[in-house]
């Protein structure tokens, strides 16, 4: 199965970097292939703890080749400011690889982004207000500028100049901000647009050769599928479609090309910002797996809300995506507690249900039906075969594939690399 997508299959901090770290040194090719520096991956190995935004995590494996493709949303600085950071730690970069119909994020769109999430006050989404929303907003507009735009100076400037007549209207006369100066960002992108044309390349046409050529390629998903901008908990997603779908579009693929997709589950729920979610343990527990398990954003540094494992949303997750297996992680954060809680349905209005509703609303007043497993109370970050695991935590492991009716092909028991029981080979 030469073609593996790894999808966040929850709200996003499902652990993903970590997945796809582990599974990259099994492949020829990582690709990322939506979002923008609203994700975070960190990815903990011999040299150092990194939070990547928008490098893929497959960067460690220096024979690996790495590409940012054309459905990601791409800030220059913070590209340029990852690479300068691998490079200081000794991480080579020359196999590292961007579309160049990746569209960029402006600085109006990172201005707009803050402006409009503070103009909805109480109803704020959460955005990171890294530009995300306003970049995919032009994008669809036809308004936005492309990284490979930056390589023709003379069209760029004559196109930004257009663009920024109209932005700077909206700033101006909408939220009576000064105007952005045509110039100074016209220097700065063209400064950017000449550290990244090493970089830049048509990486359609590189993703297919190593496909033609059954070459291993993982592919690597941002944010989770219930932020997905149509399936998940809207308003409170993101801006692009993060499941497996998504993938196609996002770097050029065929669907007929995919062949496993491996959906990343938290062995617990977290979540970052506003939007319902039914399993939120607002009392001690949740504070106790909070610290212990240090949920904080890697993008933003807030604190992650915590709750019990749900399987209403995760079954929702796994048809929408059509994972072939899933990947289970912090498995051994569970250890601190001595019973765990399984949400297996909702109570509805008086009616129990077993999906999801699409509405925000009525997914607030979903309350969590409940399953009680023991807990183990062992350490097993020093574990790496499933039948060495306490059987407690076996019990749990199979209670989610059942309930998902999906098979575990990976269980994280720990941050680091190795702290990692392979079920299952991906490729």
């Amino acid at each position: 199965m030469p073609v593996v997508a790894v999808i966040g299959a929850q709200w996003g901090d499902e652990g993903k970097g970590k997945i796809v770290d582990v599974i990259a040194e099994r492949a020829s090719m990582v690709v990322r292939y939506s979002g923008g520096s609203n994700a975070g991956h960190t990815v903990i190995n011999s040299i150092g703890t990194f939070k990547m935004h928008l490098i893929p995590s497959g960067i460690f494996h220096s024979d690996v080749t790495c590409i940012i493709s054309n459905g990601v949303v791409l800030d220059p600085d913070v590209i340029l400011q990852e690479i300068d950071e691998l490079k200081s730690k000794g991480v080579p970069v020359s196999h590292l690889f961007i579309s160049d119909r990746a569209h960029l994020i402006m600085p109006y769109h990172i201005l707009l982004d803050g402006l409009e999430e503070e103009a909805r006050g109480k109803d704020a989404i959460g955005t990171t207000k890294k530009g995300i929303g306003p970049a995919y907003m032009d994008k669809v507009g036809r308004s936005g500028i492309r990284a490979g735009d930056l390589l023709d100076k003379k069209n760029f400037k004559e196109r930004l100049a257009m663009i920024l007549k109209e932005k700077n209207r909206l700033l101006t006369k909408l939220y009576d901000v000064k105007p952005l100066d045509l110039d100074e960002v016209y220097k700065r992108y063209c400064d950017y647009g000449d550290k990244l044309a090493p970089f830049l390349n048509e990486t359609d046409v590189m993703i297919a050769e190593a496909i033609e050529q059954k070459k291993n390629v993982l592919l690597e998903g941002a944010q989770g599928a219930l932020l997905d901008i149509d399936f998940g908990t809207y308003p409170f997603v993101t801006s692009s479609s993060t499941i497996a779908g998504g993938a196609c579009a996002g770097l050029g693929l065929s669907p007929l090309k995919l062949d496993a997709v491996i959906g990343v589950f938290k062995a617990y729920c977290t979540r970052v910002g506003g939007g319902p979610m039914p399993t939120e343990l607002l009392d001690e527990v949740g504070e106790k797996i909070r610290v212990h398990a240090k949920e904080r954003g890697a993008t933003t540094g807030r604190p992650r809300r915590c709750g019990w494992f749900d399987a209403v949303v995760g079954r929702f997750s796994v048809r929408i995506n059509g994972f072939t297996s899933i990947a289970i992680t912090r498995l051994d954060i569970l250890s601190i507690l001595p019973s765990i809680k399984v949400c297996t349905s909702y109570k509805l209005d008086g009616k129990t249900i077993k999906n999801p509703p699409s509405s925000v609303a009525k997914l607030a007043r979903c309350e969590p039906i409940f399953e009680e497993l023991p807990g183990w109370g062992d350490d097993i970050t020093g574990i790496r075969r499933l039948r060495d695991l306490p059987a407690e935590a076996r019990s749990y492991v199979k209670r989610i594939e059942e309930l998902l009716n999906c098979p575990a092909s990976i269980v994280s028991v720990g941050e680091r690399r190795e702290q990692t029981i392979m079920v299952k080979e991906p490729f």
